[in-house]
This record gives C-alpha cells, sequence and structure tokens, in this order.
C-alpha cells in the first residue's frame, strides 16, 4: 500500500511561534510533529507540495554539516526554496542592528533559521520578526536536535513517558535543550557530569518542574554509575564551539565520564547509544560503542530533517484553506 501524504490542510497549531529552546513544546505539540515526520519520512510523493510557493533563510554564524544540509535539502523535499546565507567572518548585530536585520528579513521569507554563538541574538530575532524564528543551534540551547533525538529514541524504543534516559557529558546547550522536552514528555532523564558542569541553575528548575507536571523525573549526579537501567545513554563533544581554549582542561576532567564499552555493560545490554555529532572518536565515546548495533547515532542525523521538515509544515501550513496558495 503507497505511503499516504499528510493533509496538509489539517495539520495542528502548535503552541508556539518560535523554537527557542524546546521548553517551549508541549506533549501535544511534540506528538503532532512526531507523527507528522513519521508521514514525511516516509515519503509520499504528496509531499513535495507541502512547502510550495515557501522561502526559508538559513543564516548561520558557526559551521555546520548536519543542519544546513538537513534544512537545505528538507525544505527542497517539500516544495520550498531554502537560502543559505552565511555570516562565519562577521556576527548577526555587528555590521547593522538585529532589529534590522529581522525586519529586513521578514520581508522576503516565511521563516527564519538562525544558528549563532549568541542565544540572546536567536532571542531579538524572535522578538522583532513577524515570522517564525527558528533555532538551529545557541551558545545555550539546540531545539531542533532534541526533538529529532526524542523522534529517534520513540522509533527505537517505543512510547517516550517513562524511558530511562542518561546524558552523561557536558551541561551544554544539546543537554539543556534535550532535557526541557525529555522531561516535558514524561521520561526519567538523568544527567551525569563533573561538578561545575551542570546545565544551567534555571533550566535545572525548569526540568524539574516539567517532570513533576508530565510524571517524568529529573536527577543531576557525578557518579557515571548512574547510567546503570537506562534505555538510552546519550553523549556529546567536551568542548563545544566557543570553548576550543578550555580544551586541554576538559580532557583531563572528562576522561572518567568516558562512554566506552565498560559503560555500556553497566548501563544495560539493550541500552541505546545516542550523540548528535560531530563525534570526538577516542574521546567522549570509543569507536566500538559508537560502530556498535546498539548506535542510533545516524537515525538522529537523519531524523532531523524530518522532524524540522515537520516543524517548518506546523509553524507555515497549520490552518491554511486550501485556496490559500492558488
Amino acid at each position: 500500500m503507497p505511503a499516504i501524504a499528510p493533509d496538509i490542510h489539517s495539520l495542528s497549531p502548535l503552541s508556539f511561534r518560535d523554537a527557542l529552546t524546546g521548553g517551549e513544546v508541549t506533549r501535544e505539540d511534540a506528538r503532532a510533529m512526531f507523527a507528522t515526520a513519521a508521514s514525511f519520512k516516509r515519503g509520499p510523493a504528496g509531499c513535495r507540495e507541502v512547502l510550495r510557493g515557501r522561502s526559508v533563510v538559513l543564516v548561520f554564524e558557526k559551521p555546520s554539516l548536519r543542519t544546513r544540509l538537513s534544512f537545505e535539502v528538507g525544505v527542497a523535499k517539500l516544495g520550498g526554496h531554502a537560502v543559505y546565507y552565511g555570516m562565519t567572518t562577521e556576527r548577526i548585530g555587528e555590521r547593522e542592528s538585529v532589529h534590522d536585520y529581522a525586519r529586513n528579513l521578514e520581508r522576503w521569507v516565511d521563516a527564519i533559521v538562525a544558528r549563532t554563538y549568541s542565544h540572546e541574538v536567536i532571542e531579538q530575532m524572535a522578538q522583532f520578526a513577524r515570522v517564525p524564528v527558528i533555532n538551529a543551534l545557541s551558545d545555550e540551547f539546540h531545539p531542533c536536535q532534541a526533538l529529532a533525538d526524542l523522534f529517534t529514541l520513540q522509533e527505537h524504543a517505543g512510547p517516550l513517558a517513562g524511558r530511562r534516559l542518561a546524558y552523561i557529558g557536558d551541561g551544554n546547550n544539546v543537554c539543556c535543550s534535550l532535557v526541557l522536552l525529555a522531561t516535558t514528555l514524561g521520561l526519567r532523564v538523568t544527567v551525569i557530569t563533573p561538578e561545575g558542569f551542570e546545565p544551567p541553575e534555571e533550566v535545572r528548575a525548569l526540568a524539574s518542574s516539567a517532570a513533576a507536571n508530565s510524571g517524568g523525573a529529573f536527577t543531576v549526579t557525578s557518579d557515571p554509575g548512574a547510567v546503570r537501567g537506562s534505555d538510552a545513554v546519550y553523549t556529546d563533544a567536551w568542548t563545544s564551539m566557543g570553548f576550543e581554549h578550555e580544551a586541554q582542561r576538559r580532557r583531563r576532567v572528562f576522561e572518567p565520564y568516558q562512554v566506552n564499552a565498560q559503560l555500556m555493560a553497566t548501563a544495560g545490554p539493550d541500552t541505546l547509544f545516542m550523540h548528535c555529532l560531530p563525534a570526538h572518536r577516542g574521546e567522549e565515546v570509543t569507536d566500538e560503542v559508537i560502530d556498535s548495533p546498539r548506535s542510533i547515532v545516524f537515525d538522529q542525523a537523519e531524523n532531523r530533517m524530518h522532524v524540522q521538515n515537520a516543524l517548518l509544515a506546523h509553524l507555515l501550513c497549520a490552518g491554511e484553506k486550501p485556496a490559500d496558495r492558488r
């Protein structure tokens, strides 16, 4: 039986306009986007009309492989047009104000996807632009990654509520969005990190509150043994972009937190391995783990495209009538 394209004229509106942290996503939002992403992933021909006539700009201060290509290729697969605007030699707001950037871009495109060093720039973009703004990574959050991660975990492990997710490593931008969304969806999340590298206090408070509301749980510890019994173990680079000057010190601090065969054995025989990539093989993860049958890292990478497409479709097409784009 051929796959059936989602009816774009019946897509449910999301509870938010701008995807900034992952914390704005409700359980109902995630359920709707994951269903649409699964439909897109099946690849029906009808998806080629979803973003017909829509334009999306990718304003990137940082280099990228997965984020750039998953947005560019994904928008094209849905019949839209993505424009990459690289800003690796200057920062948004240097040549002209963030306000003016946003007010110009909104006149030409239907959505702004921004990858920046400063999260404040993303927030200002959202404040001033009258079109949706999507955070494609900032120094504080990475919501598109978190959405793809939990969609992938659902594919492999089934319903998410009650699943045990252990994040081990730096409490960075990926960690922050992951715990905000995972606790909202009812997962039991443990962040395992050296003292002094925990997610910010505000994020920890929000995750704890979300867990209390969803029936999930949220714990922070410095004990690598806390991976025991996890459905999935997730790690990321010990040194994120912008912190390269700390790389040597971080290697020493994080060495006991490497995801290797011994740690995965502690976690359990069926525990999945997750990583947002790029991976620094031999540092935060060993080859035998990332290349093992339990590794789902490349499914995560693929699903960036499908989930981002679903996000764009719900933001731009929800409530649209069949005659709106004739």
